[in-house]
């Protein structure tokens, strides 16, 4: 909380965060995320925007995945709580609540406000209840409710909250005025009074008869002033359009600029009851900055944690895996590039949920980042998962420095301060990528944005030019990116930059004897049936095209066989 603001996602201030690249929210398929949580496309748009901001702060990411954890296991504090600030976000967007008057205001302007503040005092109270008997350990939520109860229980809201009790059972009771227009000789209004306020409406009445006709004879003038009669309203109807008109001009007398009849009633009012708008404003003056604005900025923060923590809830209940992110410890210190997770499987996966398809289907890996495994040349067969682990990877830091709870058994990591990545338009047109100059530039512009902390996710890159030269580049750019000191996947056909992994660790050891090091990591297969499944080893090469030529009967003894038989 910083300033008495409050918010869910910055413990002290939005600051500190790097926006994720637009190329990289589409390659991690972020979008489709945010569409299987919600429906709603304004949800869509914000929640897009909070997994964007990513903040590389590993105090920020605690904070984040403490309060995630409080919702998540409090589901029936959430379901109140959205009820409450979707309300008072209502009456914010709708009544116009500003959290101030001006001294102009008129009278119904006032009373207007005055059930404003009635709202936001049930609010308050409703959110002091909400939180009251809810099991918090998340020093977020903890700061709302500590900043709540300090509004309920310091004595300026006690004495609001009496103030405008009685103020409402005062105006609750106002349900008509009597007015008093004076005449001179001329029959020209030369004076306007208040007679009375009164607890019941004014109601049609033949006792007085038209307004009209008993005002010209003169045995219908009272000879004094004095109302001692009972007196019913009888409203102006068709048959005498003009004195409505004529009372408005006489209620105008000093000024003609008004426009309509709301204006002048409003003016009339504020004559009449100056005593009343008079207490009014002497409450309101003692109140005139109420931070309802604090609460309801915490409305969209709420709605991404509470969206995903009921997802993620629907997907446990099927059988699939979830686990809460855990920082590093001595996260600072402790080598920046860690990560240790286990059991780990693509959120993407989900949306393949079927009667045919569900957690027994899903195959899942355990991969590490660390000194030894800064960047891995990730080879294997095509459609056999390269690209889903790939992308898995950079989908478990997204959701963890969210504080949503991550896919899989265990997930310990560093945070990273952004994510860049090098994904083909589409799997299927690789070669639509463009000339090898333009595939260049765009890994030496990812290359310049990447830090120490960053994340890097190759896909096929260098793959539209001759194997030689695509080779003779790619080594280069691992070479670089150990010296830059970057977590990377390097997913790749060219079986021979993983065969030369140790030429390359070598190479960059020699220019920096502390350097990371690059390994190989394969996606295993056997006999050409894909088993989804990686592991830090050696590439299969020539030995894994072997079994998928066998399989699909193209090797020189099974064609020659074919063709004698």
């Amino acid at each position: 909380m910083k300033d008495g603001k409050i918010s869910l996602l910055f413990p002290d201030g939005e600051k500190g965060f790097r926006l994720l690249p637009e190329v990289s929210v589409h390659d991690l398929g972020i979008d489709f995320l945010c569409q299987k949580v919600t429906g709603k496309n304004d949800e869509q748009s914000i929640f897009m925007q909070f997994f964007s901001k990513m903040s590389g702060d590993p105090k920020t990411a605690q904070y984040r995945s403490d309060i995630f954890d409080d919702i998540f296991n409090n589901p029936e504090m959430s379901s109140q709580l959205i009820k409450v600030l979707e309300h008072i976000n209502y009456e914010k967007q709708y009544s116009g609540f500003s959290g101030h008057y001006e001294e102009s205001d008129s009278a119904w302007e006032l009373l207007h406000r005055l059930e404003e503040i009635s709202d936001y005092i049930k609010s308050v109270e409703a959110i002091h209840e909400c939180l009251l008997t809810a099991k918090l350990k998340s020093q977020g939520m903890k700061n709302l409710k500590a900043h709540i109860d300090g509004i309920y229980s310091e004595n300026g809201f006690a004495e609001l909250k009496k103030d405008i009790q009685e103020l409402k059972a005062t105006t609750s009771d106002l349900k008509s005025i009597t007015v008093g227009i004076n005449l001179n000789e001329k029959y020209e209004a030369n004076g306007i009074g208040l007679i009375s306020f009164n607890k019941k409406p004014f109601t049609k009445s033949s006792a007085i008869g038209e307004f009209c006709s008993k005002i010209t004879p003169k045995d219908s003038l009272n000879e004094n002033a004095d109302w001692e009669k009972s007196f019913k309203f009888h409203p102006i109807t068709a048959h005498n359009p003009d004195i409505f008109e004529k009372l408005i001009s006489m209620a105008s007398i000093n000024d003609s600029r008004a426009e309509n009849s709301t204006y002048y009633m409003d003016k009339i009012a504020n004559v009449m009851i100056g005593s009343m708008v008079h207490k009014l404003k002497f409450v309101l003056n003692r109140y005139v900055y109420i931070p309802i604005t604090n609460i309801t900025d915490l409305i969209p923060e709420f709605i991404f944690y509470i969206r995903f923590a009921a997802y993620i809830k629907s997907m446990q209940e099927k059988g699939f895996t979830f686990c809460k992110p855990e920082i590093a410890q001595n996260a600072n210190t402790r080598n920046i590039h860690f990560m240790d997770a286990k059991g780990i499987y693509n959120f993407k996966l989900l949306s393949a949920f079927s009667e045919t398809f569900g957690p027994a289907d899903i195959v899942p890996n355990d991969l590490i980042f660390d000194d030894e495994h800064l960047a891995y040349i990730l080879t294997g067969a095509n459609r056999g998962g390269k690209t889903t682990i790939t992308q898995a990877i950079g989908l478990l830091f997204v959701l963890a420095q969210a504080g949503i709870y991550v896919p899989g058994k265990s997930f310990v990591y560093n945070p990273v301060d952004s994510i860049f990545t090098h994904f083909p338009a589409d799997e299927d047109k690789t070669m639509d990528l463009g000339r090898l100059g333009e595939e260049c530039k765009r890994f030496r512009e990812l290359y310049s944005g990447c830090t120490e902390k960053s994340l890097l996710l190759l896909n096929e890159t260098y793959s539209t030019t001759s194997f030689e030269e695509g080779y003779f580049i790619a080594k280069d750019s691992v070479r670089a990116i150990l010296a830059k000191g970057i977590r990377t996947i390097y997913n790749t056909h060219m079986h021979k930059l993983a065969f030369d992994i140790e030429e390359i660790n070598e190479s960059v050891k020699a220019v920096n004897s502390n350097a990371p090091k690059a390994a190989s990591l394969v996606v295993k297969a056997s006999g050409g049936k894909r088993s989804f499944k990686v592991e830090i080893a050696p590439p299969e090469g020539v030995s894994f095209a072997r079994d998928i030529a066998e399989k699909y009967g193209v090797t020189f003894e099974m064609l020659m066989a074919k063709t004698e038989s």
